[in-house]
């Protein structure tokens, strides 16, 4: 690797214990001083395209991501008007560094406080400083309200926070150090989720290999019943899911449960997760009186399947391996393997295309995709024997491990480098590193992480294009 970076060689103290010394030629202003509010209003304008702002990238597009479900109002004329430079805050999410400055012209909801910046200021210095994760510690200590999720900030607050800045050429250089940086990385990321990707399907063609054509070289085929199958063995029967169950499939409550401070996990589709329970994305804890109470319906159990039934994740499923107990809502639908059928394969065959096609061929469409149970239980599975099954599940167990576990390593790598990309913006923008005489043409290390995890990056940033 290159060089490391170097701090600078002269430090002032400064009041705030979250930002530590900074160098002592940088100059001294608060908020208010680089900073107007702005309230001019879109009025009758019809051409100002709607803007949001992210905790992950700052100011976008609203159409440019289908995750936000915020409904506009149909009168846009109170809505605020936004010019490329300006400084806009989610003052209600700023505890989540919720703000950035704007590279579009558009508008943005009357709830969001909007700046034009003052003076000598690089607006990507000043984008880069005030995300940057240090900042994000005065933003949570000047919010409050009554909950956590509510949390409101003043300007009348904001403003007050005191800024260290540097000479606008040493502002320049941070900005064309940082973009050169943040460019290697993203292009390292982007090979990576590639290649994730790439082993996601891998990981599928291997799965739906297995559950149609098994795992025998000396299999004899038949053509398949279904059109999302050409052939299978010709001993193997397609048979309804609910005739593989040693219970009726049944679906959660369908009712709201009343959630306490501790008790029973209570869980819905998303808790789904790749292909377990993860009762760290559950809705909340229910009474145990509750919990009983809709275990008369349905009590989960290890090695039970869950199916998604409604919502954008319809059809995704996960099998159980522990042994806490839980309830589940109406949106999961539970299958559970008879004594003839292996639960594993059955929670592979699930997975499957050709049974996640039937589910899409089936379903109804609202606002959101919906199987009911009657129909679900009807969806078809090529059934093997059991000792066959057992064969499958345990050739898939093996596979699956060692592309997971590749799929893994790429997941610790991007979540690193991740790290230190945020680690890089916070110390180079308030002065913990010197990057004025730095060359960009190589990357450098703040030495956080050890060697080995910057081994291979080191090798993709020094590329020109990258190819999975």
């Amino acid at each position: 690797m290159g060089s490391k970076l170097k701090p600078y060689e002269v430090y002032k103290e400064t009041e705030y214990d979250w930002l530590g010394p900074v160098p002592s030629h940088w100059q001294e202003h608060t908020v208010r001083s680089i900073t107007k509010l702005s309230s001019e209003r879109n009025g009758t304008r019809d051409d100002l395209e709607l803007l949001s702002v992210y905790r992950e990238y700052g100011v976008i597009r609203k159409s440019s991501r289908d995750d936000n479900h915020n409904v506009e109002s149909q009168d846009l004329s109170n809505y605020k008007f936004v010019d490329v430079g300006y400084l806009v805050l989610n003052k209600m999410k700023m505890w989540q560094g919720s703000l950035g400055v704007s590279k579009y012209k558009g508008i943005v909801s009357p709830a969001y406080i909007v700046c034009i910046l003052l003076g000598d200021l690089n607006s990507d210095y000043v984008h880069y400083l005030m995300r940057s994760a240090k900042f994000k510690t005065i933003y949570n200590r000047i919010s409050y309200g009554v909950r956590v999720g509510q949390w409101d900030m003043r300007y009348d607050d904001f403003k007050n926070i005191k800024l260290f800045l540097p000479p606008i050429a040493e502002q320049n250089q941070i900005v064309k150090y940082l973009d050169n940086q943040l460019e290697k990385i993203n292009k390292f990321i982007k090979v990576k989720k590639e290649l994730i990707a790439v082993l996601k399907e891998q990981k599928q063609a291997v799965i739906n290999d297995a559950v149609t054509r098994g795992t025998r070289f000396d299999t004899n085929y038949k053509q398949s019943s279904i059109s999302w199958i050409k052939e299978v063995p010709e001993h193997w029967e397609f048979r309804a899911l609910k005739r593989l169950t040693s219970t009726k499939m049944s679906d959660g409550p369908h009712e709201t449960p009343v959630f306490v401070e501790k008790g029973v996990p209570f869980v819905s589709a998303e808790a789904v997760y790749n292909g377990k329970i993860n009762l760290d994305s559950m809705r909340g804890y229910i009474s145990e009186e509750d919990h009983r109470k809709y275990c008369e319906k349905l009590k989960p159990q290890r090695n039970d399947i869950f199916i998604v039934k409604s919502g954008s994740t319809t059809g995704k499923s996960c099998i159980v391996d522990f042994d806490e107990e839980f309830s589940v809502w109406s949106p999961l639908a539970l299958v559970r393997s008879n004594e003839e059928n292996d639960p594993y394969f059955l929670f592979y065959a699930i997975n499957a295309t050709y049974f996640q096609e039937q589910v899409q061929d089936k379903w109804s469409f609202g606002t959101q995709p919906n199987i009911g149970m009657g129909i679900l239980q009807n969806l078809l599975i090529a059934t093997p024997p059991l000792d066959e099954q057992q064969s499958i599940v345990k050739f898939l167990n093996n596979e699956i491990e060692r592309i997971d576990s590749i799929i893994e390593a790429y997941e610790k790598e991007i979540n690193l480098i991740n790290e230190y990309r945020v680690t890089l913006i916070s110390e180079v923008v308030t002065g913990k590193y010197d990057v004025r005489y730095v060359e960009n043409q190589e990357f450098k290390e703040i030495n956080t992480y050890g060697n080995e995890s910057f081994a291979e990056l080191e090798a993709v940033l020094k590329v020109e294009e990258c190819e999975v």
